[in-house]
């Protein structure tokens, strides 16, 4: 936690990501995520993480979107395609954990609005959402692009020229 109480502690939701997380899979952009929680973590910070695999359709179901999105579409459609909302996470539990811990303002380590906005529905008040790195690569390029343009969230896919070699 903070020492200064005026300032927010500085939190992560993150939503579980299999072959992101434990496979290092380059296709999204989750395992890096999860990475930089790990200073936050050990300055005091905490790191709330949800069994929320591909974006709250379970692992099987994200495994058979990624096949789609082989296939040409892209993450919410794929999800579509399934049967899913684009985006079916829900950050309920986060909010009451954050709320356990006497934590109802925080800043928060995330491109993702959604993620701030449910949590200010929540009570958990976002004080800042402080953007995670860009992790663009050649293979997560049109994703990425997907998640700034129909997720809004908060990414510069400037870097490297890469975004430019795949679009």
């Amino acid at each position: 936690m903070s020492a200064d109480p005026e300032v927010p502690p500085l939190v992560r939701i993150h939503s579980e990501c299999f072959t992101g997380d434990v496979l290092g899979s380059e296709r999204y952009d989750c395992g890096p995520q999860l990475l930089e929680c790990g200073p936050a973590h050990r300055a005091g910070r905490g790191a709330p993480a949800l069994r929320q695999e591909g974006r709250g359709i379970g692992l099987y179901a994200e495994l058979d979107a990624c096949g789609l999105q082989d296939a040409g579409l892209d993450t919410y459609d794929a999800n579509l395609a399934l049967g899913y909302s684009e985006d079916g996470r829900d950050y309920t539990v986060a909010a009451q954990m954050l709320g356990d811990l006497g934590l109802d303002r925080v800043a928060l380590l995330s491109n993702n609005p959604d993620k701030a906005a449910q949590l200010d529905r929540l009570g958990v008040t976002v004080a800042e959402r402080v953007p995670t790195a860009v992790h663009l690569n050649a293979i997560n390029a049109r994703y990425l692009a997907t998640k700034a343009g129909r997720g809004a969230h908060t990414l510069d896919l400037r870097c490297n020229g890469v975004l430019d070699a795949e679009a």
